[in-house]
Parts: structure tokens; sequence; C-alpha cells
């Protein structure tokens, strides 16, 4: 089954310990016999409310398939972990699958297209 989980990551924390953080968690999912898909680091964004305090954090996405056991396992690494404020895993159906497979081809051509100057024009 085809999962997605986002989770907030603590604003205090520097690039290298949120990128190991992210790691962590994709490890704990390869090593249970979960594929990844996909993994997306929206950077650090203002939270909708303040959560322990905190009005920004960390955003990421992880895209996997896997069995509906290893979901437990993961929540409890979310639990365990003191740098995650917040976490979401949801089952995506097809169409919630089509439609993340068609916005990560739309990211790749835009990454992929040639980046256009824009010519300053004076009158």
């Amino acid at each position: 089954m085809q999962y997605e989980t986002v989770f907030i990551l603590t604003p205090v924390l520097s690039d290298a310990q949120m990128k190991e953080a992210v790691e962590k968690f994709t490890k704990t999912l390869t090593d249970n016999g979960a594929e990844i898909v996909n993994i997306e680091e929206w950077g650090l964004r203002k939270l909708a409310y303040p959560i322990q305090k905190k009005s920004t954090g960390f955003y990421s996405l992880i895209e996997f398939n896997a069995n509906p056991q290893l979901i437990r396992k993961l929540e409890t690494e979310f639990r365990r972990d003191e740098r995650v404020l917040r976490w979401l895993t949801f089952r995506q159906d097809k169409y919630a699958a089509q439609y993340a497979a068609k916005r990560r081809a739309r990211r790749a051509e835009a990454a992929a297209a040639p980046v256009q100057p824009v010519e300053n024009k004076e009158d």
C-alpha cells in the first residue's frame, strides 16, 4: 500500500541535524521493507498555531510503499524523537497516488527546464 507521511521538526535544529532526522526515519522505513517513492524537504515554514511555544518548523514529506504494520513502528519512532513536533501519516487511495505522481513529474520538468533570462527593456 502507498502511504504519505508529513512531519514537522523543531526549528532550533541546524540543517545537518534536520537532514540526519529525515535520514533516520527513511532508514527506519527501508530497514523494515518499505520502498521509498519520494522525499521532499519543504524547509522552514510558519506554523498555523504555536506548538510547544514554537511558531515555525521544518516540514518534510516522505512517500513510500509498505505493509500497514510498519506504520505503527514509524509512529513510535516519531513519538520517541524529541525533535518531532507533529506528524501525519495516511494511506493514499488511487486518486491521491495519481495526483502525487503528476506532482512529482511537474516538479521534475520544472527543475529540468532551462531558466530564461529576463531582458530589461528601457523606454
